[in-house]
């Protein structure tokens, strides 16, 4: 009666099938590794701009040094007015981060130091004051708050001082 029939079609819609499967599964696969190569490059990028980021605060922070280096040096010459533009200049480099808290307590020390002639107790409380608002966890706010006491005492015995010669004159009449 004729021949066995032969499965031989089922076998190739079979491996027809298999290969369909395994296509879109390697097509699924390089889209995940395409996926990989993109986060990997954003990555790399984004390292490469913390560098660069980090690269430019080395060099703005080495600027400001050099500026509050030159500071020191103008007060040590005697060249008081100098250094505080000096210490204002690092200020406003600073953007409220240190070292903008050295430059505050320099102005303060500036303004209280005894050989500068237009020394003003005043002024150096403001900027010790303000160094102790704007940079509370500074390694010299501990040495702004003493300053201030000091400064403070001085400036009340000032007073003290002028209401006793205010008296001599009122007796001495």
């Amino acid at each position: 009666m004729g021949r066995k029939r032969v499965r031989a079609g089922k076998y190739i819609y079979l491996c027809t099938a298999c290969l369909i499967f395994f296509s879109l599964l390697s097509c699924n696969a390089l889209k995940e590794s395409k996926k990989e190569g993109i986060k990997q490059e954003e990555m790399r990028l984004e390292q490469e701009s913390k560098k660069e980021g980090i690269k430019q605060e080395e060099m703005r922070l080495k600027a400001i040094s050099k500026q509050l280096m030159l500071a020191k040096k103008l007060i040590e010459q005697g060249n008081y007015e100098a250094s505080i533009e000096e210490n204002k200049n690092v200020l406003s480099l600073s953007n409220d981060r240190p070292p903008g808290d050295e430059a505050l307590f320099n102005m303060g020390l500036i303004y209280a130091h005894y050989r500068n002639p237009q020394k003003d107790y005043k002024k150096s409380i403001f900027y010790f004051e303000k160094l102790l608002k704007e940079y509370p966890k500074s390694l010299l706010s501990e040495q702004a708050k003493i300053w201030i006491g000091v400064l403070q005492v001085i400036e009340k015995s000032k007073q003290v001082d002028i209401k006793i010669e205010e008296m001599k004159k009122e007796l001495s009449k």
